[in-house]
């Protein structure tokens, strides 16, 4: 009985209306989904681009950390008591860290050549697939960077058993968790 709420609501929307927005659960013209949202198709795929460029921002520090440390290894003195497999392991490491580096920048270096063609979602599902590949070999990346130090340091053993339990964490972090809540519906 308490009408505060359908008040607060109205009084929003009439705030809404008379700034020129639209009231809530009132659809943006050509908005093909009723999700809450209010936007139309090319307001998605902006919203959509500044999210990916977000996130590629974010994963594309971390991978320039680690390639910059794995630079730097080649050129401690020490590097000459590296084996032949902690060498190859090693190089492998470096190619994906550029691998990483080059499928991250690709959603930029798209945009770039589409700007102003009206391809923008285009480029918001072409950077979603480049995100996902980024991350899978980023992921690679840092399991790997931490399984080649134990072994430099401690011995082959230890960079399995380091490596596996990163590897582990990584998939509970990046992959089942977010499945998890993705299938609860947690979120908006």
């Amino acid at each position: 009985m308490d009408s505060a709420p359908a008040d607060r609501t109205g009084r929003a929307a009439e705030r809404a209306a008379a700034a020129g927005a639209r009231a809530p659960g009132i659809e943006a013209p050509g908005d093909d989904r009723v999700d809450g949202r209010d936007e139309t198709p090319n307001e998605r795929a902006d919203r959509n681009w500044t999210d990916v460029l977000q996130e590629l921002r974010v994963l594309q520090t971390g991978t320039q950390i680690l390639t910059g440390f794995l630079l730097a290894i080649a050129f401690q003195p020490s590097f000459g008591d590296l084996d032949d497999a902690q060498r190859t392991f090693y190089l492998l490491l470096v190619v994906l860290a550029a691998l990483s580096a080059i499928v991250a920048l690709a959603p930029v270096a798209l945009h770039r050549m589409l700007f102003g063609r009206r391809e923008k979602r285009t480029v918001v599902v072409y950077g979603h697939a480049a995100l996902i590949t980024s991350l899978l070999t980023v992921s690679l990346l840092l399991v790997g960077v931490v399984a080649f130090v134990f072994d430099v340091v401690l011995g082959v053993a230890a960079a399995w058993v380091v490596g596996i339990v990163a590897g582990t964490v990584l998939v509970i972090l990046w992959v089942v968790v977010p499945l998890v809540l993705r299938a609860r519906g947690d979120g908006e």
